[in-house]
């Protein structure tokens, strides 16, 4: 039997729901059955009708929602919610599915705050649900690779980390030209008190701890607001203090004219190092200190792949795999985990996702990012 899922936000005119809806959908494992779909109640009906839903299961408000589906039966009942809206509609719809009983999938970053990022993990440990933030590109096969290749040893010791997110489409003033993915975006309110590095600062962040294996001890941040008006940063430069002594740089940036999403990771070890780039995402170059550059492929044979890499890839070499299966692939390890859960069984640890821990680190970076930028000092993450 399928899982059911109802959505917040993601309606007409979102990027990023439809992403989450194609997704969830993919393997079959998932079904949409309610959704409040935009703070616009006519928005949020068009949308229902267009996602296939019953107009009694459409909702104005997330609120109304959450409480009217918390009372349904079950297996008629959402078993998760997903939240797909902005950052500052993360953390109330996600403290009252959590009360309500939901397990819940949200978009990053968490939510506005550490203090925020507490509570919400507080809440979840002591309802004992689950919880997956949607960093997709931890779930890219030629990820799982890098990141079994470093816990394996294969790089010897890593020394540094390079980690550059890259975009271009905010060198504007895009926020007054009725974008609404840039208005949101670049309004405090909305966003939060980190723009560019809010957006996809977090993705680099996370990357980083995620294939290392190792946390962010303490960064030196500068932050910076090339387009005039705009009140949040649209660029950013920070030097990071791994532990075990790795340190690392992570740039990023919307202003970077001519970039489309140019996100990409290398990792130097005393033996190798490997380099992964989000644009060309089925290839993992490695590089060795005694042999030959290696390139891994995905779907090119499960064994060289590795068991976790393999795990990860849906079709055979030469057929490209994206943003979308990536996508997928997290919300197919969420469902397996979840009807484990059910069952009262332990979930196979190879089919992983980010989770509410993830959250955290990534308030605590945007926390640390903003005050070092704004004291010129080291700050502890």
């Amino acid at each position: 039997m399928k899982l059911k899922m109802a959505m917040i936000g993601g309606g007409i005119g979102s990027f990023i729901g439809p992403v989450h809806l194609m997704a969830a959908r993919m393997d079959n494992m998932i079904e949409l059955v309610a959704g409040a779909f935009s703070s616009n109640p006519g928005t949020s009906r068009r949308s229902g009708i267009e996602y296939g839903l019953s107009k009694e299961r459409i909702y104005d408000d997330w609120h109304d929602m959450i409480c009217k589906e918390a009372g349904l039966p079950d297996g008629i009942r959402p078993d998760f919610i997903c939240i797909a809206s902005p950052n500052h509609l993360h953390f109330k719809p996600a403290m009252e599915a959590i009360a309500a009983g939901f397990h819940i999938v949200c978009d990053k970053p968490l939510c506005l705050t550490v203090e925020e990022a507490i509570q919400l993990r507080d809440a979840l440990r002591t309802t004992n649900k689950l919880f997956c933030l949607t960093h997709n590109y931890t779930a890219y096969p030629m990820v799982k690779k890098a990141r079994e290749m470093v816990r394996d040893g294969e790089l010897g010791i890593v020394r540094k980390v390079v980690v550059e997110y890259l975009q271009g489409w905010l060198s504007d003033r895009e926020e007054e030209k009725g974008n609404k993915q840039a208005e949101w975006r670049a309004d405090p309110a909305r966003a939060g008190n980190a723009g560019c590095m809010g957006d996809i600062g977090t993705h680099a962040f996370q990357l980083s701890e995620y294939i290392t294996g190792k946390k962010v001890e303490k960064l030196y941040a500068q932050l910076n607001t090339f387009v005039e008006g705009r009140l949040l940063e649209d660029d950013g430069n920070v030097l990071l203090n791994f532990e075990c002594g790795i340190k690392g740089s992570l740039v990023a940036s919307q202003v970077a004219l001519g970039e489309e999403n140019a996100f990409s990771i290398r990792i130097y070890g005393s033996n190798g190092s490997l380099r992964w780039e989000q644009m060309e995402p089925n290839s993992l170059v490695v590089r060795w200190k005694d042999r030959p550059m290696q390139v891994y492929r995905t779907g090119a044979g499960f064994k060289a792949m590795g068991h976790i890499a393999g795990l990860h890839t849906r079709l055979p070499a030469g057929h490209p795999e994206g943003f979308i299966e990536a996508f997928a692939s997290l919300y197919r390890n969420f469902a397996l985990h979840l009807q484990s859960y059910k069952k009262g069984e332990k979930p196979d640890p190879d089919y992983d996702y980010p989770g509410i821990e993830d959250g955290l680190r990534g308030m605590r970076f945007l926390e640390a990012v903003v005050r070092s930028s704004r004291n010129k000092k080291w700050t502890n993450v």
